[in-house]
């Protein structure tokens, strides 16, 4: 087949690791691939294309300045026009809301993937609003988790044309030694670090870790937060006020963040809401003992047996599960060993793509390809 993935990347995220996984392994299996990128920078789009057309895929910048959407509407259709897709795949709001509909309208079938949502203010739900009335329309609509599948139920979107598919995990290059790793990051080598990887925004809870630490005073820990995002600064004016300035680095956005994991003692995922986290699937491969809100697609991913499970929003309940961690390590590394043998059996790549595949399969058959 000819596919087409949309996508409006960030600098680094999930989302951008499954476009590139989805890219790589179907131009593996035989398919002619293309992922087009759209955005008002190309600074920012180089390094999401950079590793898929090493691999083989064909890339396609789109870079129209800041809401000239007529502009990119009409770039896109003509790529797509050019290239005679048998499937358009887009992922995120921006390519959903702005050309799955008009692709549909020149008869191409068009699927998304719900990699999550974020709620938040009032703004950013009317967008999830848009987003999700555009879904009702669209040929295929794939969930990360099952509690998305009722989500898009609700929503108006046909059960038939959901696809609850899981994201998998794919080997990359070999995580770092323990040495290496904290030398990466500049910590020192006999401290117990909780590490914390992600966008710095609300849904991602990292003010959760923060406001979870002032219960943890007697550990002698420290905090490593890889990442980016918006709520940087007031995240680091509350951990001042808390007296936390000499418990937390904030190292930015690390590239291949996932080799640096085997420099923390534990990692902790404190999100609000989630599909299914890649970072978590990340750090099951490192072998790191997790601590995790129990949101999403997570209690799919990992039981009791694998990692420790807290609620949402819970300081208290974080800390609780940080110690726990440093007060039985031996029951700690039990866990992260279960969590990367269900790992292997559960969240393999080849799977994931035949999923997909039939996806694509079944939309290529009930909507014929224009012509």
């Amino acid at each position: 087949m000819v596919i087409v993935h949309l996508v409006e990347p960030a600098e680094y995220g999930g989302r951008e690791r499954v476009v590139q996984m989805l890219g790589q392994g179907l131009h593996g299996l035989g398919h002619e691939v293309h992922v087009i990128a759209v955005g008002s920078d190309a600074k920012g789009i180089e390094p999401f294309c950079s590793p898929l057309a090493d691999a083989g895929v064909r890339t396609h910048a789109v870079v129209v300045p800041p809401r000239a959407y007529a502009r990119e509407r009409a770039a896109v259709a003509d790529l797509c026009r050019r290239l005679r897709p048998d499937v358009v795949h887009t992922h995120g709001y921006r390519p959903d809301v702005l050309h799955g509909s008009g692709l549909q309208r020149r008869g191409l079938p068009v699927v998304t993937t719900v990699h999550g949502f974020t709620g938040g203010g009032w703004k950013n739900r009317f967008y999830e609003w848009l987003q999700v009335r555009a879904f009702r329309r669209y040929d295929a609509v794939v969930v990360v988790s099952r509690p998305l599948v009722d989500r898009m139920a609700r929503a108006g979107v046909a059960r038939a044309r959901i696809h609850a598919i899981p994201n998998a995990w794919r080997p990359g290059a070999p995580p770092l030694e323990r040495a290496a790793a904290r030398a990466a990051l500049a910590i020192p080598r006999d401290h117990f670090v909780v590490g914390w990887v992600g966008r710095l925004s609300r849904e991602k809870g990292a003010d959760v870790l923060v406001r979870a630490l002032p219960h943890l005073r007697d550990v002698p820990l420290s905090v490593s937060v890889l990442g980016t995002g918006a709520e940087q600064v007031g995240l680091q004016a509350r951990a001042s006020r808390l007296g936390l300035d000499q418990r937390i680095r904030w190292h930015g956005a690390v590239p291949d963040a996932g080799r640096i994991f085997p420099a923390f003692d534990a990692f902790v995922l404190s999100s609000r809401t989630e599909g299914t986290p890649v970072v978590l699937l990340e750090a099951m491969a490192a072998g790191v003992p997790v601590v995790t809100t129990q949101v999403g697609g997570v209690p799919d991913v990992v039981s009791p047996a694998e990692a420790v499970l807290v609620r949402s929003d819970d300081p208290d309940g974080l800390a609780a599960g940080i110690r726990a961690v440093y007060d039985d390590p031996m029951a700690a590394r039990r866990r992260a060993s279960a969590a990367a043998a269900r790992l292997l059996r559960d969240f393999s790549v080849a799977p994931w793509l035949d999923r997909y595949e039939t996806v694509y399969g079944h939309v290529r058959q009930v909507v014929p390809t224009a012509a």
